[in-house]
């Protein structure tokens, strides 16, 4: 078994706290389903959300879909111009069988553009 790390990224269409926990909730359960996980393989998220976003923590998201002994943080992105607006990202650590290759980054709607080159 590996520690593996998998990124994904969403993009709200509002700063709203319960929009917020839907999409990011979204976000996680594809990470986990596509990537074959329960919550027992998790390690620590990190969560960070660009600066228009503050109406809740993305990691309560977390804590709504049970996972509630992992360790979760939440920072800020830095805030660059032109950049995409109303982004939560994430950093999941994980156990997993699955090689390197194999992992399943989650880049939902529009975030597909953030990182082509491993969004799958």
């Amino acid at each position: 078994m590996a520690v593996r790390a998998v990124r994904g990224a969403v993009q709200l269409d509002r700063d709203e706290a319960g929009h917020m926990d839907e999409r990011v909730g979204e976000l996680l359960t594809a990470v986990l389903e596509r990537n074959e996980l329960v919550a027992d393989d998790l390690i620590s998220i990190w969560f960070t959300a660009t600066p228009d976003l503050h109406s809740d923590f993305p990691a309560a998201a977390a804590r709504g879909l049970g996972i509630v002994d992992v360790p979760l943080i939440c920072a800020q992105e830095l805030d660059i111009e032109g950049a995409m607006p109303r982004v939560v990202r994430i950093l999941v650590h994980v156990e997993t069988y699955l090689a390197r290759a194999e992992i399943s980054h989650v880049y939902l709607g529009a975030t597909a553009t953030l990182r082509k080159d491993i969004a799958q």
